[in-house]
């Protein structure tokens, strides 16, 4: 509009017109030019204090073709697939926002279906650092075995007839070798608490369904569902105590001899197709550990953890499993010290038990500060005792900031651990940051699992970041997938979010990551001296630790090689599969 005070001719007819007349510097400019160079090398100098910054210096020239490709098609899927411009536009209400990095729970069954996802679910990802056993076998898969396994049955605290009783009854899975056809059945009112119900009739006499409710039923007692997992208003308390209800519903099942041989090697499996070829598992020993066709619990677990290592051996022993390297056990307790006799189960599977570790919710459990005597006498009895079982404590899996749950940081790195579970509010502890690069300490985080559990909002609101570009060891790791909601055992989930949601990282950044889950895997029990100088070796060191780096360096080129031919920037017919 022309004000009173203006003629038509007075008002530029375009910008170029407008910036004529004022003068404006041009891009050209030299001291314009100056200015960006000057930033240009700001950002290079930042850079170079990221966490990934030698790898990209040592990137192959076809690894950084294969950078540059995939970064293109993250754009593009950023721009289409994570907009109402999508090919489904038709059914998506315009009222629901869709953008990339959007939580998980809502864009889990839109990254499945993106290039980026295919791409990234054939990336050698080195080894799975992080993950609890317990949670690793998707429950579908294992409701399925239960189902299918003789003797398993359903019993319950009381009649599950109410919804009430539905959604907080204790129930139980265990094997009966007379389990009671004839009692009343556990959803009517008359059942008789703790009564063992044959699990194929529970299942077929559900009411609200039969065996398809039924399933769809005992997932949800299993897994934290994908409304939970959005209601952050709820606060982290109440989804951890659903979360804690999970375990032993899913350890009853799990953890009855034949179904925990048929989860070892479905676990196996599904690492391997997903690119993980070891795993250092995590398991609270609170569970009760039963062999075929017995009632009675085992009185230790033993047993146990030589299954373990049977059924890895025999998986490996398989055509499918020759190229998996294997699994060894942090031995975990929920935030307590365990009276038990770890010592002399590592004396008798030494190359199994890895390390020691406490889990569970950190703002109610006992901090680190508190077991300090404990875990002291603990490390004497190593030592008079002649064996390796060092720390690989969770610390900073939280959102406090200079409370007791936030200063497990403080000591964990104190008390030597060798990696640092989640170490999700470290960003915070700039002495800290400094420390674990010095010690070389490697933090194991877990950005679905920090979502889902509420300590963040999405992915782009994740701390790591602010450790990758300040240097800090990390790898990617995906905790309790099977609850949480990614499903399998592996790792893709993850990456993939990683990867759509941290613009700094890239292809580049995600070789990085896997790369360090290989410098850092308790591949052999090893003073801390060793430890610490074979880490720094890295693939120039003499051990397993450099043999294994060396391969996964061969297995990266050959996925680099496949990306460039898959979807060649020149090949525009490949990027539009």
């Amino acid at each position: 509009m022309v004000t009173n005070s203006q003629t038509q001719s007075e008002i530029p007819q375009d910008d170029n017109d407008w910036e004529a007349e004022e003068g404006l510097p041009q891009m050209e400019d030299q001291f314009i030019q100056k200015y960006m160079q000057g930033r240009s090398a700001l950002i290079a100098q930042e850079n170079k204090q990221r966490s990934d910054h030698v790898f990209r210096q040592m990137l192959s020239p076809m690894a950084a073709e294969a950078d540059a490709i995939v970064a293109q098609i993250r754009e593009e899927e950023a721009q289409t697939l994570w907009t109402h411009a999508s090919e489904d536009q038709l059914v998506e209400p315009e009222d629901d926002p869709i953008w990339p990095g959007m939580m998980f729970a809502q864009s889990k069954d839109r990254m499945e279906k993106s290039r980026l996802f295919k791409i990234v679910r054939r990336l050698p990802k080195g080894a799975l650092l992080h993950a609890h056993f317990d949670a690793m076998i998707d429950v579908g898969w294992l409701l399925e075995k239960a189902l299918a396994t003789e003797g398993m049955s359903i019993q319950s605290s009381e009649a599950l007839c109410t919804p009430r009783a539905l959604d907080t009854g204790v129930i139980r899975f265990v094997y009966s070798k007379l389990p009671s056809e004839t009692s009343a059945s556990i959803w009517t009112p008359d059942y008789t608490a703790s009564t063992a119900i044959p699990l194929a009739l529970a299942a077929k006499s559900f009411p609200d369904g039969g065996r398809f409710g039924f399933l769809a039923w005992l997932k949800g007692r299993c897994t934290i569902t994908a409304e939970e997992s959005l209601n952050h208003q709820h606060g982290v308390n109440a989804v951890w105590r659903k979360f804690i209800d999970t375990f032993p519903i899913i350890g009853s099942m799990l953890f009855y001899e034949p179904i925990y041989r048929a989860a070892i090697h479905h676990m196996c499996k599904q690492l391997l197709e997903d690119g993980i070829r070891w795993v250092d598992l995590r398991a609270a020993f609170t569970f009760q550990y039963r062999r075929e066709y017995s009632e009675a619990a085992d009185e230790g677990y033993e047993e146990m953890i030589r299954v373990l290592g049977e059924e890895v051996e025999r998986f490996k022993a398989t055509d499918e499993g020759t190229r998996f390297w294997g699994v060894r056990m942090i031995w975990t307790t929920l935030r307590s010290f365990d009276k038990r006799n770890i010592v002399d189960i590592k004396k008798a599977h030494p190359n199994l038990i890895a390390g020691f570790d406490v889990v569970g919710q950190e703002d109610k459990g006992r901090p680190l500060k508190d077991l300090t005597p404990e875990l002291f006498w603990f490390r004497k009895r190593c030592v008079e005792e002649g064996v390796e079982i060092p720390f690989f404590f969770h610390a900073g899996e939280c959102l406090g900031d200079g409370d007791e749950t936030d200063s497990n940081l403080f000591d964990a790195i104190l008390l030597g651990s060798r990696r640092i579970g989640h170490g999700f509010s470290l960003y915070k502890h700039p002495l800290l940051i400094e420390m674990i690069k010095e010690k070389r300490i490697l933090v194991e985080s877990c950005p679905v699992s920090n979502e889902v559990l509420r300590l963040t909002g999405s992915i782009k609101s994740h701390p790591l970041p602010a450790l990758l570009s300040r240097g800090v060891p990390t790898a990617l790791c995906n905790d309790d997938p099977a609850i949480l909601g990614q499903g399998s055992a592996g790792l893709t989930h993850d990456f993939w979010q990683a990867l759509q949601g941290w613009e700094n990282l890239g292809l580049a950044g995600l070789g990085a990551l896997a790369e360090n889950s290989l410098r850092y895997a308790a591949w052999t029990d090893q003073k801390n001296r060793d430890w610490v100088k074979d880490v720094k070796d890295g693939a120039f060191g003499d051990g397993v630790r450099a043999l294994r780096m060396k391969e996964w360096s061969v297995e990266w080129e050959r996925f680099c090689q496949w990306i460039v031919e898959e979807y060649n920037l020149d090949n525009q017919s490949g990027m539009d599969e």
